[in-house]
């Protein structure tokens, strides 16, 4: 079911809500979004559902209901043997769909907690952070494990670098950011997060050598310099984020968060805030795909608020 809303945002807001998609019989948490940029379908891990949701984002409608996970968590789309990757709360690890006709192609055994999920499309690998400490590199095309790197506690987001060889980690249970150099799968340096805690998402300008660092304890972001690896400043955000995206073009950074908003910052001349852009409560994961230049946003079942994705256009 399709319902089209009218943006409550005045016409220069830098993010407009202009459809949501529902998600029929989906309930529990929903945690992270990926996107295949081929058929322009999403991939939704609907978490508390034990259930992969696939969104057809040109019609506007649900398109399928992929049942048979256990807590899915990552999730990730691979262009090269158009395959989704999905990573699995319980159970051996994470499983590979075929993103054609939703065939499931194999299981990679990893162990419980396999959680947030990234393609190298240079090195046509798959990493994928689980369990109590660690960080595996897989390819896609045959399942292999091709290393493993061991961290201080759980990984939770991750990024990779474009140009470069390093993987940054946000390990909050440790209370640092590990830097993963991924030619040798081996932890090259840590980096001490100490004016916060519970640093769960992460977001990437690798052209302008920040990392920006989500904490929900107090609700800030973090950012540090790559090149020195300080942190370098801090400003207040939304409560509960889960999901944070730098938009390279417009030279901004969109935050998620689950008290039922989306922050949206310049990251020119300081960090100032643009908008706070309501959405729903619950509602602290999603996926910017620059591509379309749309911010996906993942709504959770509560009460009257039906699953869905909301679907807003950068401006």
């Amino acid at each position: 079911m399709l319902v089209v809303l009218v943006a409550a945002q005045p016409a220069q807001a830098p993010l407009t809500l202009f459809k949501t998609i529902e998600l029929p019989s989906v309930d529990g948490r929903i945690d992270h979004l990926a996107f295949d940029s081929d058929r322009a379908h999403l991939f939704v891990a609907a978490l508390g559902n034990d259930s992969v949701e696939v969104v057809d984002t040109e019609r506007g409608t649900h398109l399928k209901h992929l049942a048979g996970y256990q807590e899915p968590q990552g999730i990730a789309f691979v262009p090269d043997t158009r395959a989704v990757v999905v990573a699995n709360g319980q159970g051996p690890g994470a499983q590979v769909i075929d993103a054609t006709d939703f065939h499931s192609v194999r299981t990679i055994a990893l162990g419980d907690d396999s959680d947030n999920v990234r393609y190298d499309a240079a090195a046509k690998r798959v990493y994928v952070g689980y369990g109590s400490g660690a960080l595996a590199a897989i390819d896609p095309a045959d399942g292999r494990i091709a290393g493993r790197a061991a961290l201080k506690g759980h990984p939770e987001s991750f990024q990779l670098e474009a140009a470069g060889p390093r993987i940054y980690v946000n390990v909050p249970s440790a209370e640092q950011i590990a830097v993963v150099d991924r030619q040798g799968m081996r932890v090259a340096a840590t980096w001490p997060v100490t004016t916060a805690k519970a640093n769960y998402p992460m977001a990437l300008d690798e052209a302008g050598k920040r990392l920006f660092i989500g904490c929900r304890r107090p609700a800030v972001v973090l950012v540090y310099d790559t090149t020195s690896g300080k942190q370098a400043a801090s400003f207040p955000i939304v409560g509960d984020t889960d999901d944070m995206f730098f938009d390279a073009v417009r030279k901004r950074l969109y935050v998620i968060g689950g008290e039922g908003f989306v922050d949206v910052f310049s990251t020119e001349g300081g960090y100032n805030r643009l908008a706070r852009i309501p959405t729903a409560a619950g509602a602290r994961t999603g996926l910017f795909v620059k591509q379309q230049s749309r911010l996906y946003v993942a709504v959770p079942h509560r009460g009257a608020q039906r699953a869905a994705v909301q679907v807003y256009e950068a401006r």
